[in-house]
């Protein structure tokens, strides 16, 4: 079955939503549990990822879009993997990831989607991550700018922290990478 063919049941704006940007048919799925059942990460979620795919399949928008399952995902593609049916989970996770900072709604995770949306902007923005500068702007966001502070000196007092970041050449490459993501996902 096409994808575009695939039949929305009780008008649930949500799923179609979630199918329209991920381009993933979670109808497919009959909830076999293998997706959670091999997911490292699932004892820290708060709704397992085939309740996550249920939820949407319910309408479950708010439900799905401030769980903390969302955030926790590791994409570590296990779920994606272990489906008979060939559902990219990780995939649909990082859809609701989107959708969710789209949203407005406060999300599970209260630090994850801040980190999420500093680390995307600053590899946006340089084409690579420069760790300094990606603790700064996370910590001005947060205002927390003690909490990890022992760990952060001990990590540049043993040189994984640097001061300037290091020439990197691919920046156009990246920031093209990112256009064309943009814009088939209509951001």
């Amino acid at each position: 079955m096409n994808l575009n063919e695939a039949p929305i049941e009780n008008n649930n704006p949500f799923i179609e939503e979630v199918i329209k940007v991920s381009n993933v048919n979670i109808q497919a799925c009959y909830q076999c549990q293998k997706c959670s059942a091999g997911c490292p990460v699932v004892s820290a979620m708060d709704i397992m990822p085939n309740q996550i795919v249920r939820q949407i399949q319910y309408g479950r928008r708010e439900k799905v879009l401030t769980s903390k399952t969302i955030w926790i995902c590791a994409s570590c593609h296990t779920c994606s993997v272990r489906c008979p049916n060939d559902i990219d989970i990780a995939k649909v996770m990082d859809t609701l990831r989107h959708i969710s900072l789209k949203s407005g709604l406060k999300a599970g995770e209260g630090e994850i989607p801040i980190f999420h949306s500093v680390f995307l902007d600053s590899i946006k923005a340089s084409g690579r991550i420069h760790e300094l500068s990606l603790i700064l702007r996370f910590k001005l966001k947060t205002r927390d700018f003690l909490k990890d502070a022992a760990l952060g000196w001990e990590m540049f007092r043993r040189g994984k922290i640097k001061i300037l970041p290091q020439s990197f050449t691919g920046g156009r490459d990246i920031k093209e990478i990112f256009r064309a993501y943009e814009k088939g996902r209509g951001i």
